[in-house]
């Protein structure tokens, strides 16, 4: 049980996401005093980046009832997969716009760090004194920083924002900074193709977003004939995340296109098994990128897409006493409650209980893809339910 003070709680919610608009609807259906932040303009910044993607799961599946009942029949329904913008669109911006959130949105507003009133991490160890000083937000608004406060803050910020680096072991290779600078370089799946028809493109990672940008450029490559692909993954026999007898269809789809492509079902794809990438530098207006697999090798080519993931940002909590998993950067309890899940489906997570959102900091909270370490698509029924353990929790 989280310790709070006598009066209802005052909370900050980071992040205006999927999982932030829910947890925000379940302040607000508690009569709980919540901001909702959000970095970017609008609500759902990062599922605009991505807009132009659809998504495994049918409408049934990214509605909760919690948005249904304040939606009413406007909610959108059924067994089709949406898109990122549809989503947004019908969806997020909708719920935004609804009596129980619209006045408790701080938008274009960025959380810089969160910390303690009058407190450094290494002060009161196991005391349960923490939760006597409330928490201290640095905020930017239009270049303007201030401090905000509040009792219970539940970062709902995932891993979009902080996508894994192309080099070997995670971390920049050589010339990585340089080659993303100068625009040659996406972390993300680009809206645009157009600029990489009739190119030569080294793509790396083998996960859902890999597979999604294989699929498109093999597809750009039947109108574009010029257009090569270079599929580096680390692997040396990659299997794509395929789940047997998948009851998603869209995502079995991607799969079996992934599978299709790997075996040479496209001349434009060249899949590279077991490489990771050691260099990159400018040649003259391309670039030229060491792999390597025992020994380095030579690709030249004039743009890259390094689609690896991605991973919380552990420093906007630097100065809390977080517990945090040394492998997903998700919260420990949970982590370990999740190891008897290592490599289910998304449908098969179960939900874990509010003991395993506790942190050694009272009243702090990691919720969604952030708190699985996943930069996949995370299912929102399990999303929904760490959000009703939190408040349960807070409330008990």
């Amino acid at each position: 049980m989280v310790t709070v003070q006598s009066m209802p709680p005052r909370v900050a919610i980071l992040g205006a996401g999927p999982t932030g608009l829910e947890a925000a609807l379940a302040a607000s259906e508690r009569g709980l005093a919540f901001t909702l932040y959000e970095a970017s303009p609008k609500v759902a910044g990062h599922v605009r980046d991505w807009g132009h993607v659809h998504v495994f799961t049918p409408w049934d599946m990214n509605v909760s009832p919690r948005a249904r009942a304040v939606l009413g029949d406007s909610a959108p329904s059924g067994t089709e997969t949406p898109t990122g913008d549809e989503l947004v669109q019908r969806l997020y911006e909708p719920l935004a716009e609804s009596e129980p959130l619209r006045a408790n949105l701080s938008l274009a507003t960025q959380v810089r760090a969160v910390s303690r009133d009058g407190l450094l991490k290494s002060d009161e160890i196991g005391t349960g004194r923490r939760a006597d000083h409330p928490f201290r937000l640095l905020v930017e608004r239009d270049g303007e920083e201030s401090v905000e406060r509040a009792d219970v803050v539940i970062d709902c910020t995932g891993t979009y924002g902080h996508p894994n680096s192309l080099g070997d072991g995670g971390i920049p290779a050589p010339g990585e900074r340089a080659a993303a600078d100068r625009g040659r370089l996406d972390y993300h799946l680009p809206r645009e193709q157009r600029h990489l028809a009739n190119r030569t493109i080294l793509l790396t990672g083998s996960g859902h977003s890999a597979q999604t940008a294989a699929r498109d450029l093999a597809e750009l490559a039947r109108h574009a004939p010029d257009t090569k692909v270079v599929w580096a993954v680390r692997a040396p026999d990659p299997d794509f995340g395929v789940v047997d007898d998948d009851p998603l269809p869209a995502r079995e789809s991607l799969n079996r296109a992934a599978l299709e492509l790997a075996g040479h079902a496209s001349p434009a794809i060249e899949l590279r098994r077991g490489r990771v990438t050691e260099a990159i530098r400018a040649r003259g207006d391309r670039l030229s990128v060491m792999l390597r697999n025992g020994a380095l090798e030579e690709v030249e080519v004039d743009h890259v897409l390094a689609l690896n993931g991605g991973v919380g940002d552990f420093t906007l909590y630097r100065q809390l006493q977080v517990h945090e998993c040394y492998a997903t950067a998700g919260p420990m309890k949970l982590a370990a409650a999740l190891l008897a899940s290592s490599g289910a489906s998304c449908l098969e997570i179960p939900a874990t209980g509010p003991e395993t959102l506790v942190n050694p900091e009272p009243g702090f909270f990691i919720l969604g893809a952030k708190s699985y370490g996943r930069n996949s698509q995370f299912l929102l029924s399990v999303g929904w339910k760490q959000v009703d353990d939190v408040f349960g929790s807070l409330l008990a």
